[in-house]
This record gives C-alpha cells, structure tokens and sequence, in this order.
C-alpha cells in the first residue's frame, strides 16, 4: 500500500473514531454519567492513576482534570490516595460505587450498541470482529509513542 492509500486509511480512522466520540456522548442521557466522567471512572478502573496523566488521556488540562475528579471524589465515586511507587504522588482510584456506576453505565452504553449492531448484516459483524485486532495493534502502537507506563481505557 502506497503513502496516499495510508494517508487515507489514517483518516478514516480517526473520522470514524471522532464520530464514535460524538455517539458515545449522546449515549450520556442513558447512563447518568457524562462522557467524561465515565472515562475518568474507566481509567482509574484497575491500579489508578495520577491526576496528570487523567488530564493527559483527556486532552485538558490538570486543574480540569482535578475539578471532574473532585466531582466524583464528593460523589463517593473515586478516592484519592497513595501513590504505593511514589511516596509523594497521590493516585486516583474507583470506589465501590464506582465501580457499580461505571460497570451500570457501561452495561446501558453497550446495549445501545448491541441494538445497532442489529442492523448489521453477519458479513458486516464478521468484518467487524475482524478488524477489532488491528485496531487494538494500531491504539497499542500510538500509546506506545507517547512513551507512558500508564494505561488508557
């Protein structure tokens, strides 16, 4: 494949993972939780992260990163605590609640995908299915270059 044919192709993908953006905050309505709270939830889901590298994932900054986190901290949704590599760190991590929220949100947002998905014939699911690895290739690989230890869900 050529230079152009890839130009396209980058393109495409980041216009069809816009669009999927613009859907996903559609889908807020349902679940209770904006887009961005969830995303924050999402993030924190396993170890937790620091507040920098939440804003970072975001695409804001740090004092707006803080400002969503302080909303689900009152909310009783994460926790801010220690930083087990680094004693002067503070890490944000999903509480019990937030746990339920985000698994409940998720759970609302992928039924809604489930129902488009019906429209899809089996060839498109299957193409569909398919084209998940190298997607996961491609966001593994552009992570990668920003050069974090730090995960993005």
């Amino acid at each position: 494949m050529n230079h152009q044919e890839l130009a396209y192709l980058a393109d495409r993908y980041r216009t069809t993972l816009r669009l999927a953006v613009y859907v996903s905050r559609r889908l807020d309505g349902v679940t209770g939780l904006s887009t961005t709270a969830l995303s924050i939830l999402n993030m924190v889901a396993r170890e937790g992260l620091r507040v920098g590298v939440i804003a970072e994932n975001l695409g804001v900054r740090v004092p707006s990163a803080t400002e969503q986190v302080g909303r689900l901290e009152r909310a009783g949704l994460v926790a801010r605590g220690g930083d087990p590599a680094d004693a002067r760190a503070v890490v944000v991590r999903r509480t019990p609640a937030g746990d339920a929220a985000a698994a409940d949100a998720n759970r609302r947002r992928n039924a809604r995908m489930v129902d488009a998905f019906g429209a899809l014939a089996p060839e498109e699911l299957e193409a569909l299915r398919a084209a998940l690895p190298a997607m996961d290739k491609i966001n593994e690989r552009l992570h990668a270059a920003t050069n974090h230890k730090e995960h993005i869900a």
